[in-house]
């Protein structure tokens, strides 16, 4: 079935609920079939569509605040404190706005489980295929994150114990295993563990950091940096709120995917707390000094302990990322006719997957190891990829959800207004952020690639 079909033939259960009433016209989760990227799993001995709503908050909860978190003080330092304030609470509005835009999406198009989905419902074969590999790119870059500050991890708790590239390998070793499970309602265990380990060691940090800091400390409430620092600081900012990218995965292994909202709003309540309340302690204590990831502003002895507790985060969280784009090569291989292998435990359907694991750690590491600075690897992915998945493509699937009426009445012209509004937002982040994480890296010091050299703060 096309996605064309799909589309005309979904049920009207899955229509874009305007409201509760509506939504009580339709009590019973639909039946999907045939639509939905797992088929009948009925009698599969792996199931999929398992999670609650708060299961899947967590999920992205653990996703999100990673590598992001330790990022956003080195931001504020360059910004000010209130610039920086208010493009985190900015970023943080539209984020939730355009993460319900994809919950809707899903809804009216049940089919979709990735982006190269969606993609095909704009462009056809080709938008699937940019899509497609767009989004397995991105992900990878993210995963490729989540080594880089591996080595920096152990760096710092060894005191460089041994070569980078050493430390590189026992990172992809690790997620590597960490993958292995194929459900997201295993991978949610993990992401509980994950999601208590970043609030403990950013809890420490703070402490930490406010313990030890001098009498005098410069906060710059508003700053003058160059464009090509400021741009860089909000691209960081950018990252914090990049998790769109796997929501369409997530939805579609929720039990009921008109709960959503739900687990939406738990994501953007928490993180945003999180990121405005550490960013500012943090920048407040450590001065423009603070170092990026931030855990390093933590003291000599401290930040050993820090990045200790920051252990599971910085390896569930990248896990994360890498179980949602090892699903989307493995439900593209095995969709439709062959969708009874995903629920069978058979050497086809294990082995395919812990080849799909492997290689895509592998390309991860790679870049890792080919992109060394932590600040410009955030950086770059934020322009290349997070400007377009977070904020323009879910502007682009309202327009296609609302064609037709976009100045049918005063409420769809501000909202059409708005999305194109984010659509140019998008755009200036491609091209700004592209120009200047290039810059930085082509500018830094420590970019020395393949090195043993130590990248520890």
């Amino acid at each position: 079935m096309t996605a064309s079909e799909v589309a005309h033939n979904s049920p009207p259960e899955m229509e874009v609920y305007n409201d509760s009433a509506e939504a009580e016209k339709y009590p019973e989760k639909p039946d999907l079939g045939e639509i939905d990227p797992f088929g009948n799993e009925e009698s599969g001995v792996v199931k999929y569509r398992v999670m609650k709503w708060w299961q899947a908050g967590m999920l992205m909860v653990a996703e999100n605040i990673s590598l992001g978190i330790m990022s956003l003080p080195s931001a504020v330092a360059t910004l000010g404190i209130v610039p920086a304030l208010l493009i985190i609470l900015g970023l943080s509005g539209i984020s939730w706005y355009t993460g319900y835009v994809c919950g809707q999406f899903k809804l009216r198009y049940p089919h979709v489980h990735s982006m190269g989905d969606a993609g095909e419902l704009l462009l056809g074969p080709i938008g699937r295929e940019i899509c497609y590999v767009g989004q397995l790119l991105f992900i990878i870059f993210l995963m490729a994150s989540h080594i880089l500050t591996f080595t920096v991890t152990f760096n710092t708790i060894t005191n460089h114990g041994t070569c980078t590239i050493v430390f590189g390998v026992v990172g992809l070793v690790a997620c590597s295993i960490a993958s292995l499970p194929r459900t997201s309602g295993k991978v949610f265990m993990m992401s509980t563990i994950s999601a208590i380990s970043i609030l403990v060691a950013t809890i420490v940090t703070m402490v930490s950091v406010a313990v030890q800091a001098p009498e005098h400390v410069q906060n710059d409430v508003t700053t003058s940096p160059t464009f090509s620092d400021a741009f860089l600081a909000v691209t960081n900012i950018v990252f914090a709120f990049i998790a769109h990218v796997s929501f369409f995965g997530i939805i579609s292994e929720m039990e009921d995917p008109r709960q959503f909202p739900k687990s939406l709003a738990m994501l953007q309540i928490v993180d945003t707390t999180m990121y405005v309340v550490s960013a500012m302690v943090i920048y407040v204590y450590a001065g423009p000094d603070v170092a990026s990831p931030a855990l390093s502003s933590a003291g000599h002895l401290m930040k050993r302990v820090v990045y200790g507790l920051a252990i599971p985060t910085v390896i569930v969280a990248g896990v994360v990322f890498g179980h949602v784009a090892c699903k989307y090569i493995y439900v593209r291989i095995f969709r439709g006719e062959r969708s009874h292998h995903m629920h069978q435990r058979s050497f086809l359907a294990t082995g395919t997957w812990v080849a799909i694991c492997l290689s895509t750690w592998t390309i991860a590491w790679i870049i890792a190891e080919s992109i060394p600075v932590f600040n410009d690897l955030l950086s770059l992915i934020s322009a290349l990829f997070g400007s377009w998945f977070s904020y323009g493509l879910p502007a682009i699937f309202w327009l296609l959800m609302n064609k037709g009426e976009w100045w049918s009445s005063p409420k769809k012209i501000l909202l059409t207004i708005i999305n194109f509004l984010i659509l140019g937002i998008a755009c200036a982040i491609c091209g700004l952020g592209l120009y200047v994480s290039g810059k930085s890296i082509h500018d830094s010091s420590d970019s020395d690639s393949w090195t043993c050299a130590s990248n520890a703060a």
